[in-house]
């Protein structure tokens, strides 16, 4: 009886400190003009814009996301001007989405790299980040260090 019951006591505190996780996706924002002052900023500080589409409810967009603002985070920097975009149920901003070539369409999180005057980079077409929580930390920085800058 004592396994069940720890059992449900781990998934009750891992489901309470998901929930208390900052949600990585604002829900209100406007990634049409998100994006206008990222462009601008890339111009400025000679990057290129790093937009991930995603959700709050998906907990590959949270691995990623946390990876971004850890292990990945000097990487992503010093190389990106980021613009996230919620998704919804995948029901919101699909106009931003098809712009990109809709790197949606084979799961999130998905990830387009366009430079500092729009253009497309890279674009995850095959769903490279929809398994984001087990690429883990290594992988997702793997990832940025390695396939994103064959877009140059």
């Amino acid at each position: 009886m004592k396994a069940p019951l720890s059992l449900l006591l781990c998934a009750a505190l891992s489901l309470t400190a998901w929930a208390a996780a900052p949600a990585p996706y604002d829900e209100q924002a406007d990634p049409r003009a998100d994006l206008q002052r990222a462009l601008g900023a890339a111009q400025t500080e000679h990057k290129d814009v790093l937009i991930v589409f995603g959700a709050n409810w998906c907990e590959d967009c949270r691995a990623l996301d946390r990876a971004m603002h850890a292990s990945s985070a000097a990487l992503i920097e010093s190389r990106f001007v980021v613009v996230k975009v919620d998704i919804g149920n995948f029901d919101k901003h699909l106009d931003v989405a098809r712009q990109y070539g809709n790197p949606i369409e084979k799961g999130i999180p998905a990830a387009v790299v366009v430079s500092a005057t729009d253009q497309v980079l890279y674009a995850t077409r095959a769903g490279e980040l929809a398994n984001a929580r087990r690429m883990g930390d290594t992988g997702i920085y793997d990832f940025f260090a390695k396939v994103v800058p064959q877009a140059h």
